[in-house]
């Protein structure tokens, strides 16, 4: 039985495919999403966006946590070699950053939901083009991994077994 616990596939993973990109693109949509749609509402005084803008942040936040956790144990089967570890661990350190930032300004707009839903202030909307920013750099240092350094490619892996990659 443990024999099937233990197992991966060409990919190094237990499961089929990579679940991290699946779940870490929900969180990249809902968090520009959120952003377009505080900034409209602010201009259009479009009170019933900024509610769509807050049930974003919301799963945005709670779906970076197990984009998060999927990463983490992703990276540790992935084995990355040496040219790839320090933009793996770049992308780590902004990973848990962004989590941090968006758990603080999902708590902000909360706050600012529950006092004034009619309203939005723009620092808020300027933290929010901030976390907008450091997504999409999070995204650069995501998709060089994957098609730069190839990490949870086949032919890297297979390169990784042959000892031609360290």
């Amino acid at each position: 039985m443990f024999d099937y616990l233990t197992s991966l596939n060409n990919h190094n993973l237990p499961y089929s495919d990579t679940v991290h990109p699946i779940v870490v693109h929900f969180v990249i949509a809902m968090v520009v999403f959120a952003f377009v749609c505080d900034v409209i509402g602010y201009f259009t005084s479009n009170h019933r966006l900024f509610e769509v803008s807050w049930w974003n942040m919301l799963f945005a936040t709670v779906s970076i946590f197990i984009a998060i956790m999927f990463g983490q144990f992703e990276a540790g089967l992935a084995e990355p070699y040496d040219a790839a570890q320090p933009v793996l661990n770049l992308h780590t350190l902004l990973g848990w950053t962004l989590s941090a930032i968006l758990a603080s300004l999902t708590a902000w707009r909360y706050v600012i939901r529950y006092r004034t839903p009619q309203k939005i202030s723009i620092y808020y909307l300027a933290a929010g083009l901030l976390l907008t920013v450091l997504v999409g750099i999070q995204v650069y240092f995501g998709d060089k991994l994957v098609w730069v350094y190839g990490l949870h490619t086949v032919p890297v892996i297979e390169a990784m077994k042959e000892g031609l990659l360290q």
